[in-house]
């Protein structure tokens, strides 16, 4: 069972530490990656125009993000592509209709080992900031911010630029 899985148990916040011989890099945070802003797509741009900017823009995936800051889901180069192709969804549609909507989360101030444990089983985390904001009466709630997104590309960079040696 999941529930059980230390792997599980670490992505999902469940556990912190859960290996004895941990690397180096274990319990460095992931703002330490350096991630570049990440390109975010409306989610009204059509499945064409999003083809267009990732490739004009040389980006495989980008985060589709509501006006409000709410993080609606992913759209990728290849999902996009094999989407209209397949006649699954058409150039016009808008690309919220090829979007992966189950994606993993994680925080600047996370460790790379958890991030390790999610990309384990995904192509990529969103990299989210939680900032608290305040609407006019004074009330405040947390945002979600898209601070990045990293792949396995971008842990095993900084791991073999920085292996101590």
């Amino acid at each position: 069972s999941k529930f059980v899985n230390d792997k599980w148990m670490i992505k999902n916040g469940f556990l912190n530490d859960v290996q004895e011989h941990k690397p180096w890099w274990w319990n460095i945070k992931v703002q330490k990656l350096n991630l570049s802003a990440p390109l975010i797509l409306l989610p009204e741009v059509s499945c064409q125009k999003a083809i267009e900017i990732l490739q004009e823009k040389g980006y495989d995936q980008a985060p589709v993000v509501a006006e409000s800051g709410l993080i609606l889901g992913m759209v990728t180069l290849s999902n996009t592509l094999t989407s209209v192709l397949a006649g699954n969804a058409e150039f016009s549609d808008p690309v919220t209709k090829v979007i992966y909507d189950q994606f993993s989360k994680i925080g600047l101030e996370d460790s790379l080992g958890k991030l390790s444990c999610i990309l384990e089983n995904d192509h990529f985390a969103i990299v989210v900031h939680e900032q608290m904001q305040f609407d006019g009466n004074g009330s405040s709630f947390m945002k979600q911010m898209v601070f990045g997104v990293v792949t396995a590309m971008d842990l095993l960079t900084f791991v073999s630029r920085n292996e101590k040696k």
